[in-house]
Formats: C-alpha cells, structure tokens, sequence
C-alpha cells in the first residue's frame, strides 16, 4: 500500500488526521473505475470495512475530479441503513480514501448470475430495500441516476444493536448523483439498459428516472432478462424508442401475481409522466403491491430476508477483484510528474473527512429527525419548491417514514418554465 511515512492532507495539520496507516489492509473484494476496493481492519478498534481506493491520476485523465468530490460530500451529509454509509475519507498524494461500511453478502449482479431469476417474496425485498433508500434520497433532492445490480450490495453482517441485518440490500456508489437542478436536460449518464429513457434522449429528468431503474431490476429478476437489450448503448436506445414493453397476463410466470407484474409495468414505462413514482415515493408506496406489507418491520430490519446469503465467504468474483491494469511506462512516468504539481493536489483540497460515531449515528435514524446539513445545502428555489408543498395524509398515516422529511414536490421533475397542472399534461413533449 505504499510508504506510509507519505500519507498527507494539505493545508490540514496532520496529526489529527485519518489515513491509511490506521488501517490494515487485508484483501482487494472489488474493482472501480478508478481503482480498487479493499477489505481492511483498523488497527485501534479492530472493526472492518471496505475501503475505496481511488488513484488520482486515473480521476484527472478520466476528467472526474467534480465527481469524486461530489460523492465524498454527499456521503458526508447523508446517513441512512439502507445506504452503504461512510465512516472516514483521507488522501495520500497518489489516491484518495473512502472508507465504507464492509458489505461481505455480493452485489446483486453475482447474485443474478447465480441464480438468473428470483421468486415474487425475494424480488419484492429487494424492491423494498431500493425504495426505501430512495425515498431518503428524494426528499433530500438527491437523484442517484445510476441505479443497478451491480451498485446494490447485500449485507450479511448479522445482529448488530439488536437489527437482523442479513439478507438486506443497501445501495452505493453516489459517484453521478446530483441534487437536483432545473434544466438538467444536457445531463446524460448511468449505465446502459437501467438508464431512463429520458436521461438516454438528453431532456429533462427527475427522480422518476431512479425508477425506471428500479422496474427495470424487478423485471430482470422475474423474467430472467432486462425488458430492452443490446450490445450498445444505441441499440438499448433504438429499442426503448421502438416500443413499449409490458409484461402480458400470459407472460407472468408461475406463483408470480399480477399486482407484481402491473407495478413492473407502470415502472418501466417510457414518458416519465406515466411512470409510477414521477410525484415522488408516495405514490409508489401506495400501489398494491404493497398492500399488506409491514413497513415498520423493514424499517427496523428486524424481518427475516427470504433470500439467503453465503456466510462462507466474501460473494464476490475473485478473479475480477483481482485482475491487474495494463502499465504503460510512459504514462505512468506522466502521471508520476503530474501529481507532483501543488495545483494537482490542490483540486483535491477539503477531501479529508472523519465522521462522528457514524455507527451509532446510522442506528439513531429510526428514531430522529434527519440532520440538517443536506437542507442548508439547499439553493432558495429548491427550498420554495420543498416547502410549498402540503404534507401528505397519506404518509402521515403509514408509519414508513424512517425520518421525518419535507414533502416532494410535484414540480421537481420540471424546469420553473414547465408548470404540472395534471399528469400527463406538460409543455415537454417526448420523442418516445
């Protein structure tokens, strides 16, 4: 892991700092864009965790400074069980740090390799969990946009202050989440095949593009296959522009019900306007899918998960973990001169971050307001959107709300130019 002796924040004392002498690293468990992920153990206390190594080189060719930052701030003022949490963020002069709760039960895509489809009782967990981490991200006016199996991650931690943890989806990686902004139309990114077709097209998009992904996930795990296919993102694009999928009453596979596969559907459709969860969570919340679901149970993780995890091993695909980057001499005798520039390292200033009692933080959500931190963050417009909406009777009745959020406001899916009058009915005609 390189000479510790090294390990700096600039224009930060030192002494006070985190960094990577205070850690143990044990074993690479993944790969990123930017790097590698690691298994490790602090030294002191003897808790693991996953650390994200992320080399600065890699970030500046990739022209992704903004994103990186953008991450460590957002996981610094957002706290929630079914995110993957951060506890501490450090540099060094060749990478940065982020250390992350230690998911040890695989994403969901090495789980749909394994098994390919899933029953209705476990797709409706894993459904619930995403939701349930993005209805905290909304109403902090935060679109993830890069919801898929690959950045949903099981947990299989056990009882920890009483919580049955195993079994339970968490979602990560806030590398391209945003808060929301008007005129995000030349906003393009996500992954091909769970991109919303309106972020794919370049227009306006809010939080009814996150699910779009999630019906998409759903779909996946009933039929076996993600509703539009192709090899690149064009063909995915020609597909979605070509027709509507639905899954037709003959189509619905065995044991599986039809209230499941008409949530699907009002998930992946295409105009936003039709998709279910364009005013927000309630209205998802509110299909009858989940008509008899214990939210309180789920809130609490104090349900059993009906889809068991491995407690063997890591579930992860060792032989990508592990798989070493090309070298280029040259280029990384470049690299080498480039990050020895202080304008480099400067891009990087204000990294460093050490969370207080994140731990039992993360515990106290079930029974606390949410800090404040997010909203004060917010811009005037967005806080008039946030609080011009009327609370809802229909969330103050369900007892779901894990902390108490201000309401979503119709509105957020549109520039200030675009007002809503009735669903459906909007200036922005779509081209699909």
């Amino acid at each position: 892991m390189g000479n510790c002796n090294n390990t700096r924040d600039l224009n930060v004392d030192e002494i006070k700092l985190p960094n990577k002498c205070d850690y143990n690293f044990l074993y690479v468990i993944g790969r990123g864009g930017f790097g590698r992920v690691w298994r490790a153990e602090h030294k002191k206390t003897k808790h693991q965790y996953a650390i994200k190594e992320m080399q600065k080189c890699k970030i500046i060719n990739k022209k992704s400074i903004g994103s990186v930052m953008n991450e460590r701030y957002l996981l610094s003022n957002l706290r929630h069980p079914f995110l993957v949490n951060m506890h501490t963020a450090f540099q060094d002069r060749e990478s940065l740090y982020l250390v992350m709760d230690l998911m040890t039960g695989g994403d969901l895509r090495f789980h749909i390799c394994k098994n390919r489809k899933f029953s209705e009782e476990q797709t409706k967990f894993f459904v619930i969990c995403v939701l349930l981490a993005l209805e905290y991200l909304h109403h902090n006016t935060v679109i993830h946009r890069d919801i898929k199996p690959e950045n949903l991650v099981f947990d299989k931690n056990g009882k920890f202050l009483q919580i049955t943890r195993v079994g339970y989806l968490r979602l990560t990686d806030l590398g391209i989440a945003r808060i929301w902004k008007p005129g995000n139309d030349g906003d393009t990114s996500g992954t091909p095949g769970y991109m919303a077709p309106e972020v794919m097209c370049r227009q306006v998009h809010g939080v009814a593009s996150d699910y779009f992904a999630v019906g998409v996930i759903a779909y996946e795990c009933m039929m076996g296959k993600r509703p539009y296919l192709g090899k690149t993102r064009k063909e995915i694009r020609d597909q979605i522009l070509s027709k509507q999928i639905t899954i037709k009453p003959n189509s619905i596979p065995e044991d599986w019900s039809e209230e499941a596969a008409d949530f699907i559907n009002q998930m992946i459709q295409r105009k936003p306007v039709n998709r279910l969860g364009f005013y927000g969570p309630d209205e998802v919340f509110a299909h009858p899918w989940f008509k008899n679901v214990d939210w309180d149970a789920y809130l609490t993780q104090s349900k059993q998960a009906p889809y068991k995890i491995n407690s063997s091993s890591d579930n992860f695909d060792q032989k990508f973990a592990n798989i070493k980057d090309p070298e280029d001499e040259a280029q990384t005798k470049l690299n080498a001169e480039l990050l020895r520039r202080d304008s480099i390292q400067e891009a990087f200033n204000g990294y460093t971050y050490k969370s207080q009692n994140s731990q039992q933080t993360i515990q106290d959500q079930t029974n606390s307001k949410p800090t404040t931190s997010m909203s004060q963050q917010i811009t005037p417009t967005k806080k008039k959107l946030l609080d011009s909406e009327p609370q809802s009777e229909l969330r103050s009745q369900k007892k779901y709300h894990l902390v108490q959020t201000p309401r979503f406001n119709k509105k957020l899916n549109f520039t200030a130019d675009q007002p809503l009058s009735e669903k459906g009915q909007t200036k922005k005609n779509f081209d699909f």
